[in-house]
């Protein structure tokens, strides 16, 4: 590593790493204590196991010991003594040592946790105490362990060049100094920064960086060029430092001692603590080993960490790239009327060879921010396993589709509606040993997470086999907190004990079948979490329930909120995007088609009757006649279409009343509808043309005072205007109305 960086923020570039590790170990951790966990109570815990873990922990010591997480490194050190003794069939796995590995896990991601938001670290002290009770004491007496050679510094051409030209000065020499850091040093205010300023404080710093030891300890390795006296240095050995002459073409020990206690050594190559050198013969080398361990921060050859601000900033560079290759397309067009056929013909076919390669550009940028949703998946099982040992229940978690990748961003933001679904499904849905005993079913209940890839959308399932929604119970505690919906129209809605009325239900803040809350439900506020995350991030909830058969709630998102694929709509003057995975298909229909019911439009749609939607009336525009002669999309769809129950002016009762002429004569032709769908609900929106397919950047609409009902962002198209993006699932509320309470 070079000597460029600020040395003020060495540390703290060093911090950031340590985090990054810290998770990729506990990662490992959680998948592999949920492979020993059949093991409880049982010998012949299979090794390789156990190794993992121990690795995970004894990486975690070192590396919370390198930055002073003295609270971590000391829950890691509990935790690894715990699992040596495991691993060498001293003690069989207990339920009571499993439960203080879960603990110890618990308590480390609370302490980095913590120590990473700058926060005070949670007391450790009940689960150390744990820890200690489960692992025999004479195991203490093991915790000496001998140090490997270090292994040779890893200089990179631009750092043999400097070393090179630095000891070209007659008198100077180059030092190799390694810095072990520990809680001890760390507490006396001496840290791998402050070794840092110390070096170059003395002479030209050609080398730093950090490595893991082989036996799993972090240690700085630190390359000085200059000419002073090795006297300087004696008494920094009580700083963590050992230093030897560096040669590139030997391995020296880590410390100012003789590889060879009992060949005399030449004064170059004496004890540097040492001052008075006894003989000028030529020292022994030490054993060379290979060494077993990369530098730290690259510890895989294959993998390189990149902040999430860079990955967002890549992708608004990728975005300028499509708009501005939507202006040269739209540019081509306009150049098609002035010249002829063959000029332009080359133009054309570089412009859809760009489209090609940045079509491919964006799928590469997007697949670098999906992370698999396996992760959460695990974290969920110890969520389970912490509320089954609250309640009289038996559960089990399936897994399913862990390696199902999706957006970084949308991860994060699904932890809390997962979580609330989980909960719901072991405090709510699933029964008790007894009760399920009585219903005839095994006595584990099941908790399936299921996740898939369909095209643009990712789907994940949370399903239990429990005793189901009671909708009887759900209707009477809405009904006394009067939150039961009314439909605009009753073939809208047949049954009012449906699963879309149900959810809608669930999700209203407040609403809870709990009269005291617990560990696991009853403030009335999981499911409104759920449905409102839901709705920021573009996706959408269903609910699947059967009486005595259990539950499912399906979960519906877009793999990035980036760039997206829509269909472009023309409305009077006015253009509007919607997002082609929102877009079930579009239709033409009569005039004579369309009924109202309650002053809301109505139209037949394969069965059943769904809302119209005319964004003249929600965004308040002034409406254009239609365009009867383009031909219709769909033409099938208009069969069986019922007859108008009110004449055609009285189709728009309650418009107002400056465009009330302009509605009257739009009706006199066919209407083109594209069906929109989210979820369970349905509507079709009325739309003058379909101008079709492109590919947008999405631009959300953060501020407050800009944001409308019905607008999810907005973009920029090839001509250089900007269009509004409608918000599919906000358009579905208005016309599906939701619970409300009232006075």
């Amino acid at each position: 590593m070079s000597t460029h960086p600020d040395p003020k923020n060495f540390f703290k570039d060093f911090l950031e790493d340590y985090f990054a590790e810290c998770e990729d170990h506990l990662t490992v951790v959680r998948r592999e204590l949920l492979e020993i966990e059949p093991f409880v109570g049982k010998a012949g815990i299979e090794r390789s196991v156990l190794n993992e873990l121990f690795r995970s922990f004894h990486s975690l010591k070192g590396l919370s010991g390198m930055v002073g997480v003295k609270e971590a490194e000391e829950l890691a050190h509990e935790m690894e003594s715990y699992l040596r003794v495991l691993r060498d069939q001293e003690v069989i796995l207990s339920p009571e040592g499993f439960d203080a590995l879960l603990g110890g896990t618990k308590g480390l991601e609370q302490t980095i946790a913590a120590h990473r938001d700058q926060k005070p670290s949670p007391d450790i002290s009940p689960i150390v105490a744990a820890l200690k009770a489960v692992t025999p004491q004479t195991e203490k007496a093991g915790a000496g362990e001998q140090s490997a050679p270090v292994a040779p510094l890893q200089l990179k051409a631009e750092d043999i060049s400097r070393l090179q030209r630095a000891t070209e000065t007659p008198g100077v020499q180059a030092w190799h100094f390694i810095f072990t850091p520990t809680t001890q040093l760390s507490t006396n205010g001496i840290n791998v920064n402050k070794i840092r300023d110390r070096l170059q404080s003395l002479g030209e710093l050609i080398y730093a960086a950090p490595r893991m030891t082989p036996d799993g300890k972090i240690a700085f390795d630190f390359l000085l060029v200059n000419a002073l006296n090795p006297n300087t240095f004696i008494g920094w050995e009580n700083d963590g430092l050992t230093w030897v002459p560096y040669s590139p073409d030997e391995n020296h020990p880590p410390s100012g001692k003789s590889p060879n206690p009992t060949v005399p050594q030449s004064p170059e190559n004496a004890p540097l603590h040492e001052p008075d050198p006894v003989s000028p013969s030529p020292p022994q080398p030490a054993p060379i080993s290979a060494p077993t361990a990369a530098p730290l921060i690259s510890q895989s050859s294959n993998v390189v960490r990149v902040d999430l601000p860079k990955l967002d900033e890549l992708m608004r560079i990728m975005g300028d790239l499509v708009i501005t290759r939507s202006r040269l397309s739209n540019q081509l067009t306009h150049l098609q009327e002035q010249l002829p056929v063959n000029h332009l013909r080359p133009l054309v076919e570089i412009n859809q060879i760009l489209e090609r390669q940045l079509r491919d550009l964006r799928e590469g940028v997007m697949r670098v921010r999906l992370v698999p949703i396996g992760e959460i998946f695990a974290r969920m099982q110890f969520v389970v396993r912490d509320l089954v040992r609250e309640t009289p229940k038996q559960v089990q978690v399936e897994l399913s589709g862990q390696e199902t990748e999706i957006d970084k961003f949308v991860v994060e933001r699904m932890m809390d509606p997962l979580l609330h679904l989980v909960r719901n499904a072991v405090s709510h849905g699933l029964e008790t040993i007894e009760e399920r005993l009585q219903a005839g079913k095994p006595t584990t209940g099941k908790i399936a997470l299921r996740a898939k890839t369909c095209g643009e959308m990712v789907i994940i399932e949370v399903e239990d086999d429990g005793r189901g929604i009671n909708a009887p119970q759900i209707l009477q505690k809405a009904s006394s907190q009067n939150l039961l919906p009314q439909r605009p129209h009753p073939l809208m809605n047949p049954q009012p004990d449906d699963p879309t009325t149900l959810l809608e239900i669930l999700c209203t803040p407040g609403f809870s079948t709990r009269e005291v809350a617990d560990l696991a439900s009853g403030r009335g506020v999981g499911m409104a979490i759920v449905k409102n995350t839901l709705q920021e991030l573009g996706g959408t909830l269903t609910l699947e329930t059967h009486t005595g058969q259990g539950s499912k709630f399906i979960i519906e998102l877009p793999l990035t909120l980036a760039i997206a694929d829509v269909l472009l709509l023309s409305l009077g003057p006015e253009t509007y995007a919607i997002s082609a995975s929102s877009v079930r298909e579009a239709i033409a229909l009569p005039a004579e088609a369309i009924t109202v019911f309650e002053q809301t439009l109505m139209i037949p749609y394969r069965g059943k009757i769904i809302p119209l939607l005319r964004l003249e009336s929600l965004f308040n525009l002034i409406p254009t006649e239609s365009t009867p002669s383009d031909p219709p999309v769909s033409p099938d769809s208009t069969a069986s279409a019922p007859t108008p129950s009110s004449p055609p002016s009285a189709l728009f009762t309650g418009i107002p009343p400056q465009h009330a002429a302009s509605y009257t004569r739009a009706i006199a032709s066919n209407w083109r509808v594209v069906i929109v769908s989210s979820g369970p609900n349905t509507v079709g929106i009325a739309v003058d043309r379909i101008i079709g397919q492109r590919e947008i950047v999405v631009r959300p609409l953060n501020d407050p005072l800009v944001q409308v009902l019905g607008i999810s962002g907005a973009t920029e198209i090839g001509d250089g205007r900007v269009i509004l993006i409608l918000d599919a699932p906000a358009l579905m509320r208005a016309h599906h109305p939701q619970p409300h309470r009232t006075s």
